[in-house]
């Protein structure tokens, strides 16, 4: 604004319309009160001015929509538009950061922890201690257990983690791996079972990463009870047991190998199911595309 009277634009239009408005003041007199005020005529013609938003060259860019006054303040998350509390985000880092250490994970790595402790029980005084046996039968139970717990309290309670994902099953191939192979070097169990059951264990999980690609192998319908039955003959077998109960070892051990190769077969089985699957979905997907 230049604070011209509206007479002195010329023209006789703009004369006619410097009349004398109610009140004793020109139209021009009317403006210049206006500008001492501080403020503009409204767009109607006698209210209020609004401070607009103007869009690319001038022109408003909602109509009569009034403007703020000020910018909106940078970093205003919530709805009201105040500021979050100062350490907020640092506060929420630090609650997904302890998110790890939840009991699912605290018995994985317990799990973890007591392969080295099941390891120098087995072989303390040469292997053959009945007394050191035990403890060792000890810590490899609790480790079982704790195998059974973990996974379940983590998808109940919603406590998946990343680490959990990986440490799982590294814990669960560690403590049945150091048994096996205990036993083994000690001559209480042949090397071709304990060559069997890791070799499948090792096996079935280079075969998910290879099909990764085409979707998850699902779970073995036997899996659960060939753990079981793995579990309770290796525990047998860490017992200094005799008589008859070292003859029942035996055949639930040999109910493990057997529940080993199968699901092992299973495993592989699905595996070729679900890449043929696969390759036909990404053909079928593929001529779509091209047509």
């Amino acid at each position: 604004m230049t604070g011209v009277p509206a007479s002195a634009a010329g023209g006789p239009s703009a004369r006619r319309a410097a009349g004398t408005a109610p009140g004793g003041l020109s139209a021009s007199g009317r403006t210049v009160a206006r500008e001492a005020r501080g403020t503009a005529p409204g767009a109607s013609g006698g209210g209020p001015a609004r401070r607009t938003a103007h869009g690319p060259g001038g022109a408003p860019a909602h109509g009569d929509e009034t403007a703020p006054a000020t910018a909106p303040r940078d970093g205003l998350d919530t709805e009201d538009g105040t500021r979050p509390a100062r350490g907020a985000k640092v506060v929420a880092a630090a609650v997904n950061q302890a998110s790890v250490w939840n009991i699912a994970n605290l018995l994985t790595m317990l799990r973890l922890l007591l392969v080295p402790a099941f390891v120098m029980l087995m072989l303390a005084d040469g292997g053959y201690d009945p007394a050191w046996r035990s403890f060792a039968w000890a810590a490899f139970a609790i480790a079982m257990i704790t195998d059974l717990f973990d996974g379940h309290l983590a998808r109940t309670y919603d406590l998946v983690t990343d680490f959990g994902k990986i440490a799982d099953p590294i814990a669960d191939k560690a403590i049945m791996g150091a048994a096996l192979i205990c036993l083994s070097s000690l001559g209480d169990l042949p090397w071709w079972v304990t060559g069997i059951i890791l070799g499948r264990e090792l096996g079935i999980t280079l075969l998910r990463f290879l099909v990764i690609r085409y979707g998850v192998i699902p779970a073995s319908r036997g899996g659960k009870l060939k753990t079981l039955t793995q579990g309770i003959a290796v525990g047998m077998y860490v017992l200094a047991l005799t008589g008859w109960l070292a003859t029942l070892r035996w055949w639930v051990m040999a109910a493990a190998v057997v529940l080993t190769v199968a699901t092992g077969l299973d495993y592989v089985k699905q595996a070729i199911v679900l890449r043929r699957q696969g390759i036909a979905d990404r053909k079928a997907a593929l001529e779509e595309t091209e047509a």
